[in-house]
């Protein structure tokens, strides 16, 4: 019902920066929220950056200041901005949306399959 394609993971150098951008298709009336979750291994999830579309914010205390999270409403797209990133950035990032489907009054919560952010020291 849909999709959600991630680009822009990749490897940089500490101090670098990296774009992550995600895209939603299909059966979509109107989404939300986006964001951006990331997992490290032997970590659990944690929570990134998130948007609504009206525009409200909320960023991680460990990413405030370095990341930035914009969305394009037209294009269903959200974007993540890192720079100055370090190694304790390194994980996998997943893009999340949450959707109200055309015909639908429910919420729906999809995931995309992550995009490997390596930062090395």
């Amino acid at each position: 019902q849909v999709q959600l394609v991630e680009s822009g993971g990749g490897l940089v150098q500490a101090g670098g920066s990296l774009r992550l951008s995600c895209t939603a298709s299909g059966n979509i009336f109107s989404i939300a929220v986006m964001g951006w979750y990331r997992q490290a291994p032997g970590q659990t999830r944690e929570l990134v950056a998130t948007i609504t579309s009206g525009g409200n914010i909320n960023y991680a205390d460990s990413v405030k200041g370095r990341f930035t999270i914009s969305r394009d409403n037209a294009k269903n797209t959200v974007y993540l901005q890192m720079n100055s990133l370090k190694p304790e950035d390194t994980a996998v990032y997943c893009c999340q949306s949450v959707v109200i489907l055309t015909g639908s009054r429910r919420l729906n919560q999809y995931w995309a399959q992550g995009t490997q952010v390596t930062v090395s020291s």
